[in-house]
């Protein structure tokens, strides 16, 4: 081991130099009294002055002697303080460098200087080119340029100077780890770092056999990301090709060697294809087309392109070229024949299939129209067949209303009572045969809206209260104060179904109909404590005309058509609400529909109360229609009720009739002789006399265009066939 160097002082050896310099100057001062005597006795040689200046100097001299009696002890005990210091720091030096020495590593100290203090063995052994120079005091740049100048490191071998450079600058740095390459294929890993006082302390391994180790790890995956990658290659369909920034030859794939025609030649690939240059030399004769277009030429830069030519056999080869970061080339070579016939022939697949498409949405566009054209020829079938069939029987309620207000026997009463119950029961099947037309047809539109319950429980409740009477039952409408979102036509007429069917097949007991809020909805039920429904059944009575026996064999009533079901049906459908049904023999049967739930909104006048006027008996009304047993029937109901009644076919005399006395009120049909309307009628007769007379139209047509057109205009509708209360009451309400 290099014996190390130790620099700088102790507190005793600071004292011991005091000591001396305190002893040689007492000795030069002693010197100097002992001279000044002799040349004082010589001068004056006066025996008193000697004696009284030996006696002075003789206490001086005592004096002094004592001083450096003492601080000789003191010097003395210094000088054992020191021996002692310098034994325990010599057997700390031992130790330390018998510790150092015993590290596996090297192991070197640097001072603020950046000079060597300290090495062990080992870091001697590292460097064994440089082996005479280090020693203690050495600058380490000293150490770095000589380790340069004999070519010692691998970096050193191009570029001496500058390796120097570099590794003195990180060892200043002393910031970590460096691994530094010998020539001699030995790595060394450096780890530096500062000392509180400036210095660098070193640790130096060999690491030789880690970077073998790493480099033999590296070796192996490279050798197998290179299996991975010709594996990868030979599964792709189209032939590959890599070159390196040298034009060389790096990969390949089985596909490539069978379009240039190699056969099964993998080994003999990079004797004929080895350089870029070889390629196209060789594709110039296995495939000239694409050599000649250009399609393999080198390609720099970062964009990537496609080019294909067509071969003198009719094979299309599409080249793919794609440069890659470290300057190389990629090469993707496809025969696209069969695939570019596939899209030919799927390009005229894709026209053939739209001009199919075009000819089958002109057929459907054809049947659309002819749908539209039949549902619109229906809906005004419907509206005619409305008005041509209800017509007469309009008529015939008339006249039976008129005749029941006169006196007669009462075989005769009775005779019209019958008649008067058929004609309802005609009137009935009618409207539910029309109303089903309608809605198979779309001719009903709905129209939801939010709406209380309160109004149409009130208005049901005095439809069916008086019927529920006569029959004995007990009907109950709890009130109700919840809002629901819905068709307020449709939703009625699916609860009066429910509700006829309830009085007509309950022979004793009670009916009710109540709604509640529910997760799903407002669920509206009427119940009943009829005969009840056969499971087997429940799904039937939905069907047109059907009817069950039990439910009427006990019964003194009439049963219905059997159309009632197939109504609220077709209504619910339309309005996307449930309909429910729970029953059993014998334990009555409720009938239900789910309703979306609506925010109750400001009350708002719905109508008001239908009022019986007292000056209907005293009204002067004009009745326009173009049928002669509608104007007699009216003529005589009207004046069995006190009124004055003009009659009239037309417009032209309609306008006479109100020339000659003044209107209180005008009743017209819609559909009058020769395409004209009762609403232009009515606004003739205004307009020539001068004043708005309150109007009614009364026609069988119900469709929602109708009603929203003569609604707008401010007329009123009266459905036909017209029943008298309803008339009278409405015209009560006008005339009030």
């Amino acid at each position: 081991m290099t014996p190390p160097t130790w620099t700088g002082t102790t507190p005793q050896a600071e004292r011991i130099a005091e000591l001396e310099s305190q002893i040689e100057k007492l000795t030069r001062i002693n010197a100097a009294l002992i001279n000044r005597v002799e040349r004082a006795t010589d001068l004056h040689g006066n025996a008193f002055s000697l004696f009284e200046t030996a006696i002075a100097l003789e206490g001086r001299v005592r004096d002094r002697t004592a001083e450096l009696e003492s601080a000789l002890a003191d010097l003395a005990a210094s000088h054992a303080a020191l021996a002692l210091a310098r034994d325990e720091a010599d057997t700390a030096r031992q130790r330390l460098s018998d510790a150092i020495e015993s590290i596996n590593e090297g192991f070197a100290i640097f001072d603020a200087e950046d000079r060597l203090v300290l090495a062990n063995q080992t870091y001697v052994s590292l460097w064994p080119e440089a082996a005479d120079i280090i020693k203690p005091g050495v600058p380490f740049a000293n150490i770095a340029e000589t380790l340069a100048a004999r070519r010692v490191p691998l970096g050193a071998l191009a570029a001496p100077d500058a390796w120097a450079r570099d590794r003195i600058a990180r060892h200043h740095v002393a910031d970590g780890g460096q691994a530094i390459a010998l020539a001699d294929g030995r790595w060394i890993q450096v780890n530096e770092h500062r000392t509180d006082d400036g210095g660098i302390v070193g640790v130096y391994t060999d690491i030789t056999d880690l970077k073998t180790a790493e480099a033999r790890d590296r070796a192996r995956e490279q050798a197998t990301r290179a299996a991975v990658l010709q594996a990868t290659l030979d599964a792709m369909p189209h032939g590959v090709c890599l070159f390196d920034a040298q034009r060389k030859l790096m990969a390949w794939n089985g596909p490539l060697l069978a379009m240039l025609q190699l056969g099964n030649g993998r080994l003999a690939a990079p004797d004929r294809i080895g350089s870029h240059a070889a390629m196209l030399a060789w594709c110039r004769t296995a495939l000239p087309a694409v050599a000649e277009q250009g399609c393999l030429d080198w390609l720099d830069g970062d964009s990537s392109d496609t080019k294909s030519a067509t071969l003198a056999d009719g094979r299309c080869i599409e080249v793919h070229r794609q440069p890659m970061p470290s300057g190389g080339l990629v090469l993707r070579l496809e025969d696209v024949t069969q695939a570019r016939a596939a899209v030919a022939a799927m390009a005229q697949r894709k026209s053939d299939l739209e001009a199919l498409v075009a000819q089958r949405t002109a057929e459907l566009e054809r049947a659309r129209n002819q749908a539209i054209a039949a549902n619109s020829s229906k809906t005004r079938f419907l509206a005619a067949a409305s008005h041509d069939l209800l017509q007469p029987l309009n008529a015939a309620r008339l006249f039976v209303s008129a005749l029941a207000g006169r006196r007669m026997a009462d075989g005769n009463r009775l005779l019209v009572g019958q008649a008067a119950s058929a004609l309802d029961s005609i009137e009935s099947l009618l409207e539910a045969l029309l109303e089903i037309s309608r809605l198979d047809a779309g001719a009903i539109q709905p129209d939801p809206r939010p709406m209380p319950l309160a109004d149409l429980f009130g208005a049901l409740t005095a439809e069916f209260a008086a019927v529920a009477q006569r029959r004995g039952l007990d009907l109950t409408v709890e009130p109700s104060g919840l809002w629901v979102h819905s068709d307020p036509r449709l939703l009625r007429r699916i609860l009066q179904n429910f509700l006829s069917n309830a009085v007509r097949y309950t022979a004793a007991g009670r009916v009710t109909m109540a709604a509640r809020s529910t997760p799903a909805g407002i669920v509206i039920s009427v119940t009943d404590t009829g005969p009840g429904i056969a499971p087997d059944d429940q799904a039937l009575i939905f069907e047109e005309f059907r009817r069950l026996g039990q439910r009427g064999e006990n019964d003194s009533v009439e049963r219905g058509m059997g159309l009632g079901l197939a109504i609220v049906q077709r209504a619910a459908r339309m309005l996307d609400l449930p309909i429910g049904l729970v029953s059993a023999p014998g334990e009555g049967a409720s009938f239900s529909v789910t309703v979306p739930a609506a925010a109750p909104a400001s009350a708002t006048a719905n109508g008001q109360q239908a009022r019986t006027g007292a000056g209907v008996g005293r009204a002067t009304v004009l009745v326009i229609d173009n049928e002669p047993a509608i104007l007699a029937g009216m003529q005589a109901v009207l004046e069995g009720w006190g009124c004055q009644v003009l009659t009239a076919p037309d417009s032209a005399k309609a306008l006479a009739a109100a020339s000659r006395r003044p209107v209180d009120l005008l009743l017209a049909d819609y559909h009058l002789a020769d395409g004209d309307t009762g609403d232009a009628v009515v606004e003739r007769v205004r307009h020539a006399c001068g004043r708005a007379i309150p109007a009614a139209i009364l026609t069988a047509d119900r469709t929602p265009e109708l009603k929203d057109s003569l609604s707008a205009a401010g007329l009123t509708i009266l459905n036909k066939p017209v029943k008298p209360a309803q008339l009278r009451a409405l015209m009560g309400r006008m005339l009030a």
